[in-house]
């Protein structure tokens, strides 16, 4: 069968958060999260410090956190309201990150930041972690994300304690 045909069809398709996704990207999202949380035992049992976006939760800071929403490097509040950070002016492309942390766990907050597209391919969030299969990237920011894991972890450890 034609694999695109067969991702049109809507009984191959699954219902998540009043969101139509196909198994196959279903599929992926929970590799993706085994991934995340496999590396993450891997980086306890190792203590070690690794920089890569997509490695296991490190400490983060919630002060630097709330710094990178704030700044230009996450650019958070172009689409995102976030009233706790006191900023005056906030967009309201994204969904309001309030409340975020009652409502999600760090490795979902995490998986998110590095690739939304994971869970909505309809997105317009960056996907601030990943840096293969992107297109009309300039060669300055070539095999780059955008953050760097630490400032992911940061902004984690920020809207994990926005309950």
């Amino acid at each position: 069968m034609d694999p695109a045909k067969y991702l049109r069809r809507p009984e191959n398709h699954v219902v998540i958060y009043r969101s139509r996704i196909t198994a196959l990207r279903l599929l992926k999202i929970c590799f993706a999260a085994l991934a995340l949380s496999l590396a993450g035992c891997v980086t306890q049992q190792a203590n070690v410090a690794d920089s890569s976006p997509v490695a296991g939760l490190m400490k983060g800071d919630a002060s630097r956190g709330r710094d990178v929403i704030m700044g230009r490097d996450g650019n958070c509040l172009l689409c995102h309201a976030v009233p706790e950070t006191g900023a005056r002016f906030m967009g309201n492309l994204g969904p309001p990150l309030s409340g975020i942390g009652a409502r999600l766990d760090s490795a979902q907050l995490k998986l998110r930041i590095v690739d939304p597209l994971l869970f909505n391919p309809d997105s317009i969030m960056p996907a601030y972690g990943r840096t293969e299969g992107l297109t009309h990237v300039g060669k300055v920011y070539r095999d780059k994300p955008i953050l760097t894991g630490q400032q992911i972890d940061d902004i984690v450890a920020y809207l994990a304690a926005l309950r």
